[in-house]
């Protein structure tokens, strides 16, 4: 948990860390969340923040987008990615109605098409940069890491929910 500090230097060696952090988030997610009940699922993780199931669909809705920003700046020169409230989106009826198990689908799925995409790109590809509403311009470097960071930050806030309500 905590807030988001990127390696400004990153080598081959930190990109494949996060390539192996990307590439089991999907794993980590469904085994931090399989043993929770409908109730603990609507349990929030902090007072006033989102309850899991919330975070679940949260997450896959992230990483779609994140995945959709890579594929377009490798194939456009600096795009400015799309933006989306999540802070709304987390308020729509699929994140109330439909079962996480969805969402875990999805991640897999998704993962597994963007960590081959992430193994095939060179260095300089890294390099290459879309421009985030909220962020400003980012490489794809920065953008992995803060991918792989979201992932882990989020799993994390599930986890100490659970130590704290001594779930586990």
């Amino acid at each position: 948990m905590g807030t988001f500090k990127p390696e400004m230097h990153p080598t081959s060696e930190h990109r494949a860390i996060w390539m192996e952090d990307i590439a089991h988030i999907p794993t980590a997610l469904r085994l931090t969340v399989q043993n929770l009940n409908a109730e603990q699922l609507l349990t929030p993780y902090r007072p006033g923040g989102w309850n899991t199931q919330q975070v679940v669909h949260h997450v896959a809705d992230n990483d779609m987008n994140a995945y959709i920003r890579f594929k377009r700046a490798l194939t456009e020169e600096a795009p400015v990615a799309g933006s989306y409230r999540e802070e709304l989106w987390v308020e729509l009826s699929d994140y109330q109605e439909v079962p996480i198990e969805t969402s875990l689908l999805l991640l897999e799925s998704l993962h597994q098409r963007f960590v081959v995409l992430l193994r095939s790109l060179s260095p300089e590809q890294f390099q290459r940069t879309f421009i985030s509403p909220t962020h400003g311009t980012m490489t794809l470097d920065i953008a992995a890491q803060r991918y792989a960071w979201h992932g882990r930050h989020h799993i994390a806030q599930i986890d100490s929910l659970k130590a704290r309500m001594g779930w586990i």
